[in-house]
């Protein structure tokens, strides 16, 4: 007994040298004692610099933009074990246990990075980086759609999920498995990822996907941007007309046009679709559904239209005023439990703001709302003025979210579900390829200087040539296997879903039944 003790005991200091002081093991660090002083910060990629951190954050790789043959770099706090990284390659690959020990010791604390290059045997030190680790945690998953850069149709669209704690990645829905098919719109009941929803089309057929209960199916209902009820029971969700053109010149060719939207809402239970009384009028523009917290309110976006519904030939020339077209946000309210709906109202109108407003998003605590606003239309992705804006709900009062903006498109964004960080895409950068990034919001919504998603190979973005689009922050991993979810969409059964019945025109169009997002990428 005494011997296993002793056994047992043994084994446990040897757990712990390996996960506080493994940097000592094998060749001692280097001498940097002589170290000439470089009066700046190194350059590193990506810009991991005066961030706010979550404290369960993957490690932050890096690679040191500086001359050099030998790298040496430090990352500490006040709190916790150091970790030391001693290579050769400016590529810095941090391990994850002991970074996830000094993070987690480090909350509400900086966490600075002393780096160190060599050349021709003399060391030089760089002034630290400092970055602070805030004491909340980030929703440790996130869902996103990954899409090649192309222009007018799709070739491989994939729905991926990765663990923010970690560099775990898995598909949710490949397109490739449909025939090379298109998969978007994916939404989920706030943060959990237990119940979703999953538009895609192919040449094996169209539809949306409702993953709910250990269970998918496919559902005979054509969705565009969608919001669940906080409830699970019903789904609000756009129906568009999308057109896409192209500019001669320009830092973005592409533009699109909403020609005519409206919003519906598909009722779990009894599988039937209804049109939204107030907000699918044939004299409005309603896009971006997004609910409030406690379900009582539907937000979107509605805009005038400056022309007259028809079926148009894809050839023919946009609209003469499409550039003019500018959405504000409004709110109608909604009682679940008995199915009726109160007038829409006003929330800001675009005249105020000299902008179209676009994507609302509210955090889980009902305080703040999250949106893009830019220069005209429907469609920020596409639009370089597109910024990220935040409303103060308790004040009314708004303005461009502090330090998160560049001069590119920020779009698609949505909150954590502890309403403290938020993720969002964005072509700063170069403006071609979107990625996802994360930003600490405090009490008052501030947002702060965001993060770039941190991958295993620091040098990954720049050899990805696919963009980062619509991330959702979730609590868990999506619990269905992209088997099951491909088996469903390419399967002959399906439930039908009853579709709305109303006319929006006196002509007898039906726009809504139009495929929502026809050859449209959002990326």
């Amino acid at each position: 007994m005494r011997n296993r003790i002793v056994c047992l005991t043994c084994i446990a200091a040897v757990v712990a040298l390996a996960a506080g002081t493994w940097q000592r093991m094998g060749p001692p660090p280097p001498d940097v004692e002589d170290a000439v002083t470089v009066p700046r910060a190194a350059r590193i990629d990506p810009d991991y610099s005066g961030v706010v951190l979550p404290p369960n954050i993957a490690p932050l790789n890096f690679s040191i933009r500086e001359e050099g043959s030998r790298f040496f770099v430090r990352i500490h706090s006040d709190a916790g074990q150091p970790v030391e990284i001693d290579s050769s390659s400016p590529a810095i690959e941090i391990p994850l246990r002991p970074w996830h020990a000094l993070v987690s010791a480090s909350r509400g604390r900086d966490l600075r990075m002393d780096v160190y290059a060599q050349s021709d045997g003399q060391w030089r030190q760089y002034q630290p980086i400092v970055n602070h680790v805030a004491e909340e945690e980030i929703d440790g998953h996130l869902a996103f759609r990954l899409i090649g850069p192309v222009h007018n149709k799709w070739g491989e669209v994939e729905i991926h999920q990765r663990n923010l704690e970690n560099f775990e990645e898995s598909p949710i829905l490949d397109g490739k498995t449909l025939a090379r098919g298109c998969v978007n719109c994916h939404s989920f009941v706030g943060n959990d990822p237990n119940k979703m929803l999953v538009a895609f089309r192919s040449r094996l057929g169209r539809g949306t996907l409702l993953a709910d209960n250990g269970k998918v199916a496919k559902l005979d209902l054509r969705i565009g941007y969608t919001a669940w009820h906080p409830s699970g029971r019903i789904a609000a969700y756009s129906i568009n007309n999308l057109e896409q053109l192209f500019h001669l010149a320009g830092p973005e060719v592409r533009d699109v046009i909403d020609m005519d939207g409206a919003l519906a809402y598909y009722h779990v239970e009894g599988h039937r679709s209804t049109m939204v009384p107030g907000a699918s009028a044939n004299q409005r523009l309603e896009t971006y559904p997004a609910w409030a917290p406690d379900g009582r309110y539907l937000y979107y976006c509605s805009a005038t239209p400056l022309w007259a519904y028809h079926k148009r030939d894809a050839r023919a020339e946009p609209p003469a005023r499409y550039a003019e077209v500018k959405y504000d946000l409004r709110r109608i309210p909604y009682d679940v439990d008995t199915d009726q709906w109160g007038k829409p109202e006003t929330v800001l109108a675009a005249a105020q703001t000299g902008l179209s407003i676009l994507a609302p998003r509210i955090s889980p605590d009902g305080r703040f709302l999250l949106m893009c606003m830019c220069r005209y239309g429907s469609f920020p992705v596409y639009q370089p003025t597109s910024d990220l804006y935040m409303m103060d709900l308790a004040r009314g009062t708004w303005k461009k979210a502090d330090g998160v903006n560049s001069e590119f498109s920020e779009s698609w964004h949505c909150w954590s579900s502890n309403s403290r960080w938020i993720a969002f895409s964005s072509k700063r950068g170069g403006g071609t390829f979107t990625r996802c990034y994360l930003s600490y919001v405090d009490e008052t919504g501030g947002t702060h200087k965001p993060l770039i998603v941190p991958q295993r190979d620091p040098e990954r973005y720049r050899s990805m040539l696919k963009t980062i689009s619509l991330p959702e922050l979730l609590t868990a991993p999506v619990p269905y296997s992209s088997t099951d979810m491909a088996r469903a969409a390419r399967s002959d059964s399906f439930v039908q879903v009853a579709a709305p019945s109303a006319t929006r025109d006196a002509t007898g169009a039906e726009p809504w039944r139009r495929a929502s997002h026809d050859h449209i990428d959002e990326h």
